[in-house]
């Protein structure tokens, strides 16, 4: 029996029953029909349950519905007026064109390219286990790509490397950058601006992902949104038919070409993003795009983190959960000069939460960010030895502090040619990728 993961309904509702205690709604009842009949709760990393639960799976599609029922109170829009409105210094937009230098854009490139890889390995190991790792390697803090050689037998065993990622982002394997869906949305959102324009659509994303995107390299609320998709579901309304995901990571890891392409125009990229994060995200989920792509706007041109920060939080709502767990992380990294205490406070925070939900890996982004001051190896060190989704949180950090730096250092240079699985990008040069960015400034 083939239990794939993150759509069967059965496994969905322990996610949703966590959705509705973050955004307010009062769901016990629901919960105790569930618990009553035999359902689980939320897994805390798995995508799907024992075969067994399949025979819930009529009474979770009935729960499901009756969950999406209950409206939120929180004061969190999704459209994109409302968002607007809800953010008092939304930024203006440049009154000229903004020169950016190209030595930027590929520092983005290979920034984001560095730390998705040096996450990618201990994605879904806990932060415990990634500083056990790194202290038995002679890697803490973190310096270097994670190895195995010298690794005890017994560390090893406690933690294992991701079965998926360890063949191709460990220091021994690397050749070359090896395919990631935080490489692959960037891929697609180029070729979006490349054959619509800076006018694209919802619609516009939902027939590229049809047209280029394997469903089996979607998760979460992007493979929810894809099966709605096919049953014939209509955007916006694919983001919240039976997506308990809604609100986690995926649309965060799809903005920063948007960003880059509107250089010191956060409003502009944020619009960008919010078109492709409705797709699949609501609330928090969009807003943690429309972030990632205003800093990515401004990295092209600011000269400093705070800068990029603040260019984030300004198309964040003022109200929302995601705006004060950022807001609390900046004061956290500007106040405390060792970030082991400024992540302690994190998880503190945000312990509760999915280790790929927006706000934990938004706030954790950027509070490296702002303790990292500009020093590249610093900053993707921390997004990742924060322990939640260490590729994803690594991507974007080192996206930002790639532009600023206007490169990286040698040490997290890869042979430059990107595997990918999409149409006509596998064995792309992230060269070559920053120069067709540059030309979408202009298109």
């Amino acid at each position: 029996m083939i239990r794939l993961t993150w759509v069967q309904p059965e496994d969905l509702v322990g996610h949703e029953l966590r959705q509705a205690a973050e955004d307010g709604r009062d769901a016990r009842k629901i919960a105790a029909r569930w618990h009553a009949a035999g359902g689980h709760d939320a897994p805390l990393r798995a995508g799907a349950a024992e075969p067994g639960a399949a025979r819930l799976r009529g009474l979770a599609e009935e729960l499901l519905d009756e969950l999406a029922a209950i409206p939120s109170p929180l004061p969190e829009p999704s459209d994109l007026a409302g968002i607007i409105a809800a953010c008092p210094g939304w930024p203006a937009a440049p009154q000229a064109g903004v020169a950016v230098d190209p030595a930027r854009v590929l520092g983005a490139w290979l920034g984001r390219a560095a730390g998705c890889v040096l996450g990618k390995p201990v994605e879904k190991i806990p932060r415990q286990g990634i500083r056990e790792i790194a202290e038995a390697t002679g890697n803490w803090p973190i310096r270097g790509w994670f190895t195995a050689e010298g690794l005890p037998d017994d560390v090893a065993r406690r933690w294992p490397w991701n079965r998926r990622s360890a063949v191709n982002s460990l220091a021994e394997n690397i050749d070359g950058v090896p395919e990631d869906d935080d490489l692959n949305y960037p891929l697609l959102a180029l070729t979006l601006l490349e054959r619509h324009g800076r006018g694209f659509t919802t619609e516009d994303v939902a027939r590229l992902w049809l047209d280029e995107l394997p469903a089996g390299r979607t998760f979460t609320a992007e493979r929810v949104a894809y099966r709605n998709l096919l049953d014939g579901v209509e955007p916006p309304a694919t983001a919240t038919y039976r997506n308990p995901f809604r609100e986690w990571i995926g649309a965060l890891i799809r903005a920063d070409v948007y960003g880059w392409a509107n250089p010191g125009d956060p409003a502009a990229a944020a619009e960008h993003a919010w078109r492709d994060a409705r797709l699949t995200h609501t609330a928090n989920g969009i807003y943690g795009a429309m972030f990632a792509a205003a800093m990515c706007a401004a990295s092209m041109v600011a000269t400093s983190a705070e800068e990029v920060v603040r260019a984030g939080l300004s198309v964040v709502p003022r109200g929302s959960r995601l705006h004060e767990a950022v807001r609390l992380a900046v004061a956290d990294a500007t106040g405390e000069a060792d970030f082991e205490t400024v992540v302690d406070r994190l998880h503190e925070r945000h312990g509760a939460l999915h280790w790929v939900h927006t706000i934990n890996n938004a706030a954790l982004v950027a509070a490296t960010l702002i303790h990292g001051r500009g020093d590249f190896t610093a900053t993707i060190a921390g997004a990742v030895a924060g322990g939640w989704d260490t590729d994803s949180a690594g991507a974007t950090a080192g996206a930002v502090a790639g532009a600023l730096n206007g490169g990286v250092p040698e040490r997290w240079r890869m042979r430059d040619s990107l595997a990918s699985s999409l149409t006509g990008f596998d064995g792309v040069g992230l060269a070559e990728l920053a120069t067709r960015t540059q030309e979408m400034m202009t298109a």
